[in-house]
């Protein structure tokens, strides 16, 4: 599951498939459309292409760059620590007993879930 969320942690879009692909293969559609400052991510979204998709929008990618990487690239290392933003929406999303433990096999129920459990976390 891929999630998009504001400075203040609140869920802006919420991305899942029924696959089990990398990061990048949902990335460009999870930045589509929102326009932001800044852009932090994890390792796992490290790719030339997304980063420059970031810029094109007029924003900068705070991506760490990968161990493997042979040209690294500059990141902000105190930006990147406000990620935890993100992980913390993830722990209290999985508060919610059906999105931690998946007993829907259909996508568009789980997914719903999710939806639902979003708007209660934001209503909070």
């Amino acid at each position: 599951m891929h999630v998009a969320t504001d400075a203040l942690g609140q869920a802006v879009r919420l991305i899942a498939g029924p696959d089990q692909k990398n990061d990048m293969a949902r990335a460009k559609e999870l930045i589509e459309g929102i326009a932001a400052d800044k852009t932090v991510a994890d390792k796992g979204y490290d790719a030339d292409s997304l980063a420059e998709a970031i810029v094109d929008k007029g924003g900068e990618a705070v991506i760490p760059p990968r161990r493997c990487r042979k040209t690294p690239r500059d990141d902000d290392k105190d930006l990147y620590k406000e990620r935890k933003i993100v992980e913390r929406f993830f722990n209290k999303l999985k508060q919610f007993r059906p999105v931690a433990t998946r007993y829907d096999k259909l996508l568009a129920n789980y997914l719903g879930f999710v939806k639902l459990a979003a708007v209660a976390i934001w209503i909070r």
